[in-house]
């Protein structure tokens, strides 16, 4: 295809304005979801991306999302992240920080502030909104979670 016969103005670059997001996608209790690139919005064909707030002290049962990858931005609050066959590690992340969700890693998605929500942008490779909701008992004990970060490595 020629550079002539490309049509760059409605297939190029497109630019999706915060206050213009599609919040017509799948809500879950305790948070807001909006997408701002997909098929819909941007004629995206393998990602999507959005914003999610996450409400004071809520946080997700625990799932997977099949072979999805997922990248979550934080850009603001304090999110924390349970993943493993019993949600056993944890680790935390900031303003600034980026969480990586490798496909079918069974996980919890959690504001660890009881005052503030959790502001993130989050991407994923495909546009299915695969969610695989998982019978885990709910580790409330930080005793029995191993906590993975710079100071606290994986066991």
């Amino acid at each position: 295809m020629s550079e002539e016969s490309n049509d760059w103005l409605d297939n190029g670059v497109k630019v999706i304005s915060g206050e213009h997001l599609d919040m017509n996608t799948l809500q879950t209790p305790g948070m807001n979801r909006a997408a701002a690139i997909d098929l819909a919005t941007a004629g995206a064909q393998k990602l999507w991306a959005g914003t999610v707030e996450i409400h004071p002290d809520a946080k997700t049962g625990a799932h997977h999302h099949g072979a999805l990858e997922s990248i979550i931005y934080i850009v603001s609050g304090r999110a924390r992240m349970r993943w493993g066959d019993q949600l056993q590690y944890v680790a935390e992340a900031g303003p600034g920080d980026f969480i990586f969700v490798p496909p079918y890693v069974p996980h919890q998605e959690i504001n660890a502030s009881q005052d503030d929500a959790l502001h993130c942008v989050l991407v994923r490779s495909d546009q299915d909104p695969v969610v695989v909701n998982l019978d885990i008992p709910n580790i409330e004990d930080p005793e029995g979670l191993h906590w993975v970060d710079v100071i606290h490595p994986a066991p």
